[in-house]
């Protein structure tokens, strides 16, 4: 019994971690406020799935069209399949730490569903990035960095969440958004598995490549990690969403570096 329960819930946290980073139609779950912190041992196998499913829509696309539309339509589909999630938190994110001087404007800012200037500009830069940087990749190489991308970009809200504490009050921890309920309440054993998990599955897919990729997402969620905790003492919802993106483009960016 202990043993089906076991699976009962880790098919629940699993279906939690799609539900959550993704727009698939998922099966109606029971609202469980701590659904999200046992999920986030998924989130790199979501990102398999999300990454995946980005290589194959490549693959079928290639034969047909020049390589700049390809990749305009491949990170279409990332948008529209994650319903821009980790896009809205780069552009918050770069609203907040662009227009706050303080850590309480920071905080109010992000808060703020509107998007400014340093927001859209944020925004525009990381689509034009993620195009450019993947039309420039070996083209037999594109599916394996997609994989591996998307991989490591869900992995960094691991350690993220297991080093840092929430950046909010516990009173404005009642209000805020999902994501920052997760911050300190990821467990070492997800972050050993998990880790595991995303650098195995990197070094299949991009095998003598993958020690840059990999070099280059811990570099950005360590120096992201210490950026939050020295401005705002933690992080927020949409300090995941920004290192996940800043992620993403290090990987492609490694991967162009050694073209």
């Amino acid at each position: 019994m202990s043993g089906w329960k076991f699976v009962k819930g880790a098919g629940s946290d699993s279906l939690a971690a799609v539900q959550f980073l993704t727009r698939i139609p998922m099966p109606y779950l029971p609202y469980d406020p701590d659904s999200l912190s046992r999920a986030v041992k998924f989130f790199p196998v979501v990102g398999l799935v999300i990454g995946s499913a980005a290589a194959l829509l490549h693959q079928l696309l290639t034969p047909h069209l020049p390589r700049p539309v390809t990749a305009l339509l491949v990170i279409a589909f990332l948008v529209s399949i994650t319903g821009s999630l980790h896009e809205d938190g780069l552009a918050d994110a770069a609203d907040g730490f662009g227009g706050g001087s303080s850590r309480e404007q920071i905080l109010i800012i992000l808060k703020d569903s509107r998007i400014g200037s340093y927001g859209g500009a944020a925004l525009m830069l990381s689509l034009f990035a993620r195009v450019l940087l993947l039309a420039s990749l070996p083209l037999t190489q594109i599916p394996q960095y997609l994989i591996a991308a998307h991989v490591l970009c869900r992995w960094t809200t691991l350690p993220l969440s297991y080093y840092l504490a929430s950046a909010r009050s516990q009173q404005d921890l009642a209000r805020a958004g999902q994501g920052a309920r997760i911050a300190k309440l990821t467990t070492r054993g997800t972050l050993i598995v998990g880790s595991i998990f995303s650098l195995a599955i990197c070094t299949f897919a991009l095998r003598t490549h993958a020690a840059a990729a990999i070099a280059t997402t811990i570099l950005v969620t360590l120096l992201s990690g210490l950026y939050y905790q020295r401005r705002i003492g933690g992080v927020t919802g949409d300090c995941f969403g920004a290192t996940n993106q800043l992620a993403e483009i290090a990987v492609y960016l490694s991967g162009a570096w050694l073209a």
